[in-house]
């Protein structure tokens, strides 16, 4: 008896400790601006978030299960209502995942194909977990959506995802009569680390002559450089759920394999050589912001000195497949048509921005669509009725009408 009651008492203070340590997290080191709206709902979907990384942390250090391991299977764990009117089919393509998404009314003639990589930095994010979002867009848009599944974080690191990705894109775009697909209509599409990958995908296509062209790209608030993090979106925004600073940070050096004991160093810009410092200054230009952005608060600091060791362990950062915003201007100027979305709370905001000012540079045909009250991974919130945030339905509709103009 007095076993059992310690034990309770042990996981009770065990729950008061986790409680007390969200509630600090959320209240003292997050800012939470109120142009979001519902900021109610913001503040438990973060406390619910916190609470899930939390634990995950905590059976991660006990060695019962990773963090990525644990959430993936927590938020795949969530039911969800078939589509009535979209066919699902699971495939693999070699041994990669995929899930094929096709509109069960009959069409006259082959539909447009949309190749899409979902975000979560590596860490999170599935097919499950995108499964009726890719339903949506196949409905609303009358396309032929293929989702990748590509390996994980923690079994999987660079470039396992990036070769993943490749590989599914070419074989869909070699076998796209399988798939009752228009090969003029082919376009790629990304959320967070999923736009990064699309938008490599998409450069390293333009040198693939044999291949159908791709006729659009499709980036939700992508990650697109590892060489300045000084940008007025990470100034601003370091605190805000649900890619924070510190998030980022994780995320990058568990994909990339890096030591945390670096993030000084990379957020001081030291990692970055004298030769490749010009080239990148001169493509991610502050200068190239727009002034409205920089008004909620933006101080310039210069990087530091260079540090070679810094260099040569976090290199792989400053590789184009990796920072895609920094591309040749010939590799820029073949990029189909694109549609970026961006979004004030997001401290990856800039980079969509600087990206949008590249492509049109370049002559490259641009849609840009700002969300004055979307945060990072807000489109996931379309259908979870007690986390919806009426702005996350607005960006899936712009990609929809978007996709039905070309």
């Amino acid at each position: 008896m007095m076993t059992r009651l310690l034990l309770f008492l042990a996981g009770c203070l065990f729950s008061l400790g986790i409680g007390l340590w969200v509630i600090f997290q959320h209240f003292f080191r997050t800012d939470v601006p109120a142009a979001i709206g519902y900021t109610g709902r913001f503040r438990v979907l973060h406390c619910v978030f916190l609470l899930v990384t939390t634990l995950g942390n905590i059976l991660e250090k006990l060695g019962i299960c990773s963090m990525p391991k644990f959430i993936r299977f927590l938020h795949d764990s969530i039911p969800r209502k078939k589509d009535p009117n979209v066919v699902v089919t699971e495939l693999r393509i070699g041994t990669i995942p995929v899930r094929l998404y096709k509109p069960k009314a009959p069409s006259g003639r082959p539909r447009c194909g949309i190749i899409f990589f979902h975000g979560g930095g590596g860490l999170f994010g599935s097919l499950k977990l995108y499964n009726n979002l890719c339903c949506y867009l196949s409905r609303e848009s009358d396309s032929v959506v293929m989702s990748v599944g590509y390996r994980m974080l923690p079994d999987h690191r660079y470039p396992s995802p990036f070769y993943d990705c490749i590989s599914t894109t070419i074989h869909f775009l070699r076998t796209l009569e399988t798939f009752e697909v228009d090969p003029s209509r082919v376009i790629m599409c990304g959320d967070s680390a999923g736009g990064t990958s699309a938008t490599s995908v998409c450069q390293t296509l333009v040198t693939q002559p044999d291949l159908p062209k791709i006729r659009a790209q499709i980036l939700i608030y992508p990650y697109l450089q590892g060489f300045n993090f000084q940008l007025p979106s990470y100034q601003q925004n370091k605190y805000i759920p649900f890619l924070s600073w510190n998030t980022v940070i994780s995320c990058m050096f568990r994909y990339l394999d890096i030591h945390p004991s670096w993030e000084t160093t990379i957020l001081n810009g030291s990692h970055v050589p004298p030769e490749m410092r010009k080239k990148s200054e001169e493509r991610i230009n502050v200068r190239n912001i727009p002034e409205r952005f920089k008004e909620r608060g933006y101080q310039y600091l210069s990087p530091g000195p260079f540090n070679e060791i810094a260099y040569l362990e976090t290199k792989q950062m400053l590789w184009t497949v990796n920072s895609p915003l920094i591309a040749d201007d010939d590799i820029i100027a073949q990029l189909p048509e694109t549609l970026l979305v961006s979004c004030e709370f997001d401290i990856l905001r800039d980079e969509a921005l600087l990206y949008k000012k590249r492509l049109e540079d370049q002559g490259v045909p641009v849609s840009w669509h700002h969300i004055e009250d979307g945060f990072h991974g807000v489109m996931l919130s379309f259908d979870t009725k007690p986390f919806f945030f009426p702005c996350s339905l607005r960006i899936l509709n712009i990609v929809v009408h978007f996709i039905k103009d070309l």
